[in-house]
């Protein structure tokens, strides 16, 4: 069609469309302006014409101004017009004001409304600085929540920001009821996707503190990870300085790729791999998964560097002994370099920092008492006996079965057997490829239901050493295969009662509600894999020299952190300080960080026995069950 065809109406309703479409503001706009015209143009006429009432009262502009403007809004207030030429001047302005004003007010209403919709989707801008910021939700975030709360209460004014896709008050609502009391800590949440740069911008990552980044569930929760770090180290309006930024990463092939485009900034927590490393190394030492969840959470005793230069020209021995309420395990130099549990001859130089765990930043300190007192006739010379061949059995099956089986590859004497029991697609498959990888270990692989009751009887429970619980995470909802493993769990102990044999068991979770079910079983490890994961984000997210820290203790190379008998190190029945205990670690060239009483294994109030960084001057007395927990080459 020609513009020269096109009529006016049809202009006009082109122009009122356009205007339409440009929303309340410019709506509002031209309303206002033709609620301005019909009272001015009302208040000229009344002036011009001198229409008044019967009362005769002349009006000025100002006043039949007025008059229009009240009519307009309150279509009743001309009920007691008189004066006819009046009434209709008045009429018309009401008329007007039905049809202008009030609409004007409608579209005031929906856009106050829509405003407030918007507010509650969690789309305003944060102005906060010094934050931490969370990318992505899942269950893991309120593990990190109280612990991130913990860490914050010595801090003024601090916050937590949220970016999600959930609904923002959804989220909040979570929060809420899952953690009641934020402490001195503000959280604030958004509604948006963590790989969108608008949605990014939101949450102000340029001006925060540390930037943790959560998989989102799915089959493949590594690629929202890599996406999101992209979108942050790639953004073109992002700061010029490095990001703190704290992942999780599942796969080791995609870890590879999330480092080599983070360039430096991100520090990468993989899942399975320390999941892995946790459940092989505490399975076959009761109560080190205990350890391993006060070293990393923030309510105890945690892992932090402080420059002592007290300790310049002293040896790292010297340094272990000088110190009450702390225990001290590496030195991390003045060049980054971070060793733990050195040589103990090493020296202290200036600039050098002690790598201390303690129960804040500012208890680390020299005790200044001298020489401690050391019961040299206390300590025992005997010596560890030869590693027995261990049988182990896997209940269950997931993704870290495969790792779990080569990380205990590490640990176990050759001839050592490993019995999985589990069904599910593809699991015999995955076992004859881990047979092809294991030096050191016989895989027997029993398809079965491990919740039946029969089929756990045949297994003659009592010839293994270790057992190990797992979950099936991957082909299950959480709950439910949570669900499962506890029922096995119950099972288990029904059968360690009516036989007599004390088991090790090593349990699995995915919630840690469900944890709190399951210690009415008594059953002394649990490795809650969500909380364990989100303990680590949550330390890496306050300073991130503790990943090499975190490395080097879970690595089956260099220093671990083991469970041994106390009376390797002293002799039993006799009382001693914690002070002896580390003379006797350190001529073996350990380091003693604590200890477990077997009496209460099994008390769920007393953390099963362990203490971890005991008071260096307090008094002990082992008995030959009781264990010494060290960090040693082996």
């Amino acid at each position: 069609m020609s513009t020269n065809n096109i009529s006016l109406r049809q202009k006009l309703r082109y122009r009122f469309d356009n205007l339409m479409a440009r929303g309340p503001i410019a709506l509002i706009g031209w309303l206002g302006i033709l609620s301005l015209v019909l009272v001015v143009a009302a208040a000229l006429i009344l002036t011009v014409t001198g229409f008044t009432q019967d009362d005769g009262e002349t009006m000025n502009f100002i006043e039949a101004s007025w008059k229009s403007l009240m009519r307009t809004l309150d279509p009743g207030t001309m009920g007691g017009d008189t004066g006819w030429g009046f009434r209709i001047v008045m009429l018309c302005v009401t008329l007007g004001g039905i049809f202008i004003v009030s609409t004007l007010i409608g579209v005031l209403a929906s856009g106050i409304s829509n405003k407030l919709d918007e507010l509650r989707k969690g789309h305003s801008f944060v102005v906060e600085k010094g934050h931490t910021l969370i990318l992505g939700w899942s269950e893991k975030i309120f593990p990190i929540i109280s612990e991130l709360l913990i860490a914050n209460e010595n801090q003024k004014s601090p916050v937590i920001v949220i970016l999600g896709s959930q609904d923002k008050v959804a989220m909040e609502d979570e929060i809420k009821a899952r953690i009641p009391d934020t402490k001195n800590t503000r959280i604030i949440c958004r509604s948006g996707s963590t790989i969108d740069l608008n949605d990014l911008d939101i949450v102000n990552p340029h001006d925060s503190r540390s930037i943790i980044i959560l998989a989102q569930e799915g089959h493949d929760p590594d690629i929202s990870v890599i996406k999101t770090i992209l979108a942050l180290t790639n953004n073109p309006n992002r700061r010029k300085e490095p990001y703190h930024i704290v992942a999780e990463i599942s796969d080791h092939k995609n870890k590879e790729v999330a480092e080599m485009i983070a360039s430096g900034e991100v520090t990468l927590v993989h899942t399975e791999d320390l999941i892995s490393r946790v459940i092989a190394q505490s399975c076959r030492q009761s109560g080190l998964s205990v350890v391993y969840t006060e070293l990393l959470d923030f309510d105890g005793d945690e892992i932090y560097f402080q420059e002592e230069p007290g300790l310049n020209g002293k040896s790292f021995k010297d340094a272990v002994m000088s110190y009450e309420d702390s225990t001290i395990i590496g030195i991390r130099k003045k060049d980054g370099l971070i060793t733990i549990n050195p040589p103990m001859g090493t020296v202290f130089e200036s600039g050098d920092k002690v790598v201390a765990i303690s129960k804040d930043d500012d208890t680390i300190k020299l005790n200044g008492s001298g020489s401690p007192d050391i019961n040299s006739a206390a300590i025992s010379t005997g010596k560890p006996g030869k590693a027995e061949i261990e049988h182990t059995l896997i209940l269950g099956w997931n993704c870290k079965a495969c790792n779990i089986s080569r990380e205990l590859d590490n640990y176990l004497p050759e001839g050592s057997t490993l019995t999985i029991v589990a069904e599910g697609d593809n699991v015999e498959n995955q076992i004859n490829e881990l047979r092809t990888t294991l030096t050191k270990q016989a895989i027997d692989y029993i398809p079965g239901n491990i919740s039946d009751r029969a089929m756990l009887d045949s297994l003659k429970l009592e010839r293994f050493n270790h057992i190990i619980l797992l979950c099936y995470s991957d082909t299950m909802p959480e709950q439910e295969a949570d669900s499962k493993s506890l029922i096995t769990l119950l099972h288990l102990r029904n059968i360690e009662e009516k036989t007599g044999h004390d088991f090790t068991i090593v349990s699995e979770m995915m919630d840690i509600r469900n944890k709190e079910l399951a210690e009415v079983t008594e059953a002394d490890d649990f490795i809650i894999s969500n909380k364990l994961i989100s303990l680590m984000l949550s330390q890496l997210s306050e300073n991130k020299e503790l990943k090499a820290v975190f490395d080097d203790l879970f690595d089956a190379d260099g220093s671990e952190i083991y469970v041994k008998p106390a009376v390797d190190y002293v002799n039993a029945g006799t009382a001693v300080n914690f002070y002896t205990l580390c003379e006797s670690a350190a001529r073996k060239g350990e380091i003693a960080i604590g200890y477990r009483l077997n009496e209460f294994s099994h008390n769920v109030n007393r953390a099963y026995g362990v203490a971890v960084n005991p008071k260096k001057s307090d008094m002990v007395t082992f008995t030959d069950k009781d264990k010494l927990i060290v960090i040693a080459e082996d």
